[in-house]
């Protein structure tokens, strides 16, 4: 019996020695894995592109510029995005017809804007979504007759309807691409002597935003 309690101190001691003898163990931080992109906060921005028209006959088209206001809500883990945005823009969209020295008359959208609800899907910092709502214009008809000239404007209400991409390319920056149809209802000008009937217009625009809280 004391012969193999001997035996068992002399065993543990040994393996005690040899455990002795190993190299420190090393230990490595596991690696930090940034957050995904995510959509959420308000945001400002500008925008600015070609719009035309070939409604009712007419052969408008022009450039414009103007800017952004939204707030986009993106839960956590998910890739729908929802949010709603306003957007105005200054236009040159027109056209103008007639003969030359005896009379002409002309359109102008001058401006126009929307107010509209946002639906994306988000692939981590590209952002796919679409929009609609609440259209409107102010549009402007002037005549001509003989070197006398008359003008009338009005604010035209209708719909938007329109899609994109986005893409964030820093925290805080997002550029995009949009199309937008915009259908707008007629207007009596010039107490009902002309009236515009329906203008439907399309733009394409590209934008540069800039979202607050960005995380």
């Amino acid at each position: 019996m004391k012969l193999k309690l001997v035996a068992l101190a002399l065993l543990a001691t040994t393996s005690i020695a040899s455990a002795a003898d190993l190299p420190a163990r090393t230990y490595t931080k596991a690696p930090i894995v940034s957050p995904a992109y995510n959509w959420s906060g308000f945001y400002i921005g500008a925008m600015g592109g070609y719009g035309w028209s070939d409604s009712q006959g007419m052969d408008l088209k022009g450039g414009f510029a103007g800017g952004t206001l939204g707030y986009n809500w993106q839960g956590v883990g998910s890739p729908w995005v929802f949010g709603i945005e306003a957007e105005g823009a200054w236009s040159d969209i027109g056209q103008t017809v007639g003969v030359v020295g005896l009379a002409t008359a002309g359109t102008k959208i001058e401006g126009f804007g929307s107010v509209s609800g946002r639906v994306g899907y988000a692939f981590n910092n590209v952002l796919v979504y679409g929009k609609g709502g609440v259209g409107f214009a102010s549009n402007k008809v002037n005549l001509t007759f003989l070197g006398a000239s008359a003008n009338d404007t009005k604010t035209l209400v209708g719909y938007s309807v329109g899609g994109g991409v986005e893409f964030g390319f820093a925290q805080n920056w997002s550029a995009k691409v949009e199309y937008l149809y915009a259908g707008y209802g007629s207007e009596d000008y010039f107490n009902g002597f002309l009236r515009s009937g329906d203008i439907e217009v399309q733009t394409i625009k590209a934008g540069l935003n800039y979202r607050f809280g960005a995380y």
